[in-house]
């Protein structure tokens, strides 16, 4: 089947579908890293976020610390990160992150933040001390940095790049038309605008990057993105679907069938992208440490 000739299902779907249904039983893992990551103040935005993966992410060890503080000063429509005012950053942060990832022995650490427009340098600095801070701590650790797009500074993601993380991440999120309603703040031209630059000024680090659907978009607007990433230079591109994570949120247009987030993945290969990592429950740093081998194999 051509992917040209599958487009979504109109109209609102009013129940959880059966694929998109994860049970939650590893409450004990839970707790046990929750309870070591308040000792040290620290976030990921599995909690924040409300992943939906959390309770077997957790299971085996596994998160992505969010850096920067808990509050975004952006308001996304899909996201359930805490938006408002922010306080003052951590000094200490940087090496608790370190500190908690060799504790669990990661081998693949992902680092993410809010936004942090109200700073000048939109936080690159805190987050480039956190890479560095883990590197020392992890030598032979991989480092993921799933950025915000710093407002277009390329001085702030090359201050992130030069750190020396070996997988860069800017989430484009959603197609262009759906920007205004999606991500208020972002422009879709910028943010391809720094997957381009990541690519420049490192050509050896990795780049991915990500989206969601279920938002309303087409499969022409899909195809489109996945091509326009990969013009900017990204190796590897996550799709998932939207889950409405708070009743203020934005609301769930379709659940999209599995047969076509694989068609999804086989048209992002097609074009030439070492990995597509694409079904309904994943996310952008969900299986990290694979989706980053297969695309160093197919390399």
């Amino acid at each position: 089947m051509d992917l040209v000739q599958i487009e979504p299902t109109r109209g609102r779907p009013a129940r959880l579908p059966e694929w998109l249904r994860k049970p939650q039983t590893n409450f004990r893992a839970l707790h046990d890293l929750k309870v070591e990551l308040r000792i040290r103040g620290l976030h990921t935005v599995c909690e924040s976020a409300r992943c939906p993966n959390i309770h077997e992410c957790f299971s085996r060890k596994a998160a992505t610390f969010m850096i920067l503080g808990n509050i975004c000063t952006r308001t996304c429509g899909f996201c359930a990160v805490p938006q408002g005012t922010p306080g003052d950053l951590s000094s200490a942060e940087p090496e608790l992150v370190a500190e908690m990832a060799q504790r669990m022995a990661l081998r693949h650490v992902v680092i993410t933040s809010v936004n942090r427009d109200d700073l000048p340098d939109g936080g690159s600095a805190h987050f480039a001390a956190t890479v560095r801070a883990v590197k020392r701590a992890l030598p032979s650790a991989r480092v993921e940095a799933l950025v915000p797009d710093f407002l277009g500074d390329c001085d702030a993601v090359a201050r992130v790049l030069d750190a020396g993380c070996d997988v860069f991440n800017h989430n484009m999120e959603t197609v262009r038309r759906l920007y205004a309603r999606v991500r208020p703040q972002a422009v879709y031209r910028r943010s391809l605008a720094v997957l381009a630059f990541a690519r420049d000024r490192s050509p050896g680090t990795l780049t991915k990057s990500g989206l969601m659907v279920g938002l309303g978009e087409t499969v022409a607007e899909v195809r489109h993105l996945l091509r326009d990433i990969r013009e900017a230079g990204t190796d590897v591109a996550t799709i998932g679907q939207y889950l409405r994570p708070r009743i203020r949120r934005l609301p769930v247009e379709e659940y999209v069938h599995p047969e076509i987030f694989d068609l999804y993945r086989r048209f992002g290969e097609s074009i030439g992208f070492r990995a597509v990592f694409s079904g309904p429950l994943v996310r952008s740093s969900y299986m990290a440490e694979s989706v980053d081998a297969q695309a160093l194999c197919a390399g």
